[in-house]
């Protein structure tokens, strides 16, 4: 074989890589303290082969969220052998549960873990039994090394439950401090449901972890110019498809800040529901409670633009 068909053959495998590709995104629940975000980002960074494409961190919710997109390797008959995406995310969480102490962590959102959800999505030609395979793998690694309760859902879940079901059984939805917020740890350390991966029991410095896979869904904040959360949550129920609105799309009433409240909605089809019907739906009835709305934002990119990033970032070697 002469050096150019030699070359060839690695670009022509390069290629078939980079179109099989998972993303994931990895939400901790610390977004103030930027010593434990740089030890977290650097884990991350010892390898060139994953990519944050994207950061979105919220001061208010004290949450941020990375967005990692890697390739997953396959053997001789198709199946998922390998994604550099599973150390990245294991030197991630290591890192994580090293810095934060969910005990004294507070915010505006909902959580349960420092290393609260761990969702993988499938891009370009790579599947959703893939990101799924990845989900378990992970899981199962989180689990026993770090001793840390974990619920699947969606794909990685055996009958796919749904993780809005999975978070109402174990109380994620109710702030547990001042009414708007969430403070410590204040679950029962034993269970009521047990956990697909790890002990029953849990660490109050770490908290539980939800890993799941699922198709792409959107994440879409709308702010409203109003402090009464009352009327938020009242909005967001009637948005969401749980409440009667429209369907597909999940929402909470949060406070974001000292004088506004905000809407974050999970769009689970973007393509049928999308950000301008959620817009529209949250405006309409926020006006009839005479509040005013701003222009809502997504917290990420696309797939397509995630992959362009991705595909850039690789090919300059600023990964």
């Amino acid at each position: 074989m002469d050096s150019n068909t030699a070359c060839n053959d690695k670009d022509k495998k390069k290629t078939v890589q980079h179109s099989m590709l998972l993303c994931c995104k990895l939400y901790i629940s610390e977004s103030r303290n930027k010593e434990a975000l740089d030890l977290i980002e650097r884990a991350v960074k010892r390898d060139p082969e994953t990519v944050i494409v994207n950061k979105f961190e919220d001061r208010e919710y004290n949450r941020v969220r990375y967005t990692l997109v890697s390739y997953v390797a396959h053997d001789s008959i198709g199946c998922p052998i390998y994604s550099p995406l599973h150390q990245s995310v294991m030197a991630m969480a290591e890192a994580a549960y090293e810095a934060i102490n969910l005990e004294l962590h507070s915010g505006a959102h909902p959580r349960l873990g420092v290393v609260d959800d761990i969702v993988f999505h499938p891009l370009g030609r790579a599947s959703l039994d893939e990101a799924a395979w990845l989900a378990k793998a992970v899981a199962a690694d989180i689990g026993n090394r770090f001793q840390v309760p974990v619920y699947l859902y969606g794909a990685a879940h055996p009958t796919g439950k749904a993780l809005d079901i999975i978070r109402r059984e174990l109380g994620y939805y109710r702030p547990n401090f001042m009414g708007n917020q969430w403070a410590g740890w204040t679950q029962p350390e034993i269970l009521p449901e047990g956990p697909n991966e790890g002990p029953n029991t849990v660490t109050r410095a770490r908290g539980i972890a939800m890993i799941g896979a699922r198709s792409w869904v959107a994440t879409y904040n709308v702010p409203i110019l109003s402090t009464d959360v009352s009327i938020a949550r009242r909005i967001a129920l009637m948005v969401s498809a749980r409440g009667g609105g429209l369907p597909t799309v999940q929402t909470l009433g949060l406070v974001h800040g000292e004088d506004t409240t905000e809407i974050a909605c999970m769009l689970l089809e973007p393509n049928q529901i999308g950000a301008d019907r959620v817009q529209n739906h949250v405006q309409m009835l926020a006006e009839q409670e005479g509040l005013d709305v701003e222009k809502g934002y997504f917290t990420d990119f696309s797939p397509e633009m995630i992959v362009e990033r991705y595909m850039k970032l690789i090919s300059s070697g600023s990964a």
